[in-house]
């Protein structure tokens, strides 16, 4: 086998690997307004540091039986909270 066959052999291996990557991982990210976005389907709107809910981070309170934000994600400096 000569260096012709293991360069093409290479290059195949990268660009299954790349196109696994491509189709099985992609999110799909739609910008609805300035800080709402939709992220496979599921929209999430985007609050700065100094507008996060007060329920941010809190998990749960007996006394009132209210569950609180558990789950965001952070994107370009917004913190955003599934609706």
């Amino acid at each position: 086998m000569n260096t012709k066959d293991l360069s093409t052999i290479n290059t195949n291996k990268t660009r299954i690997k790349l196109d696994n990557i491509i189709n099985n991982n992609m999110n799909k990210l739609k910008q609805i307004n300035s800080s709402t976005i939709k992220l496979n389907n599921l929209t999430y709107k985007g609050y700065s540091i100094g507008n996060i809910p007060k329920t941010f981070a809190f998990i749960y309170d007996e006394n009132k039986e209210t569950a609180g934000i558990t789950e965001w994600f952070n994107h370009k400096g917004l913190t955003y909270v599934r609706l």
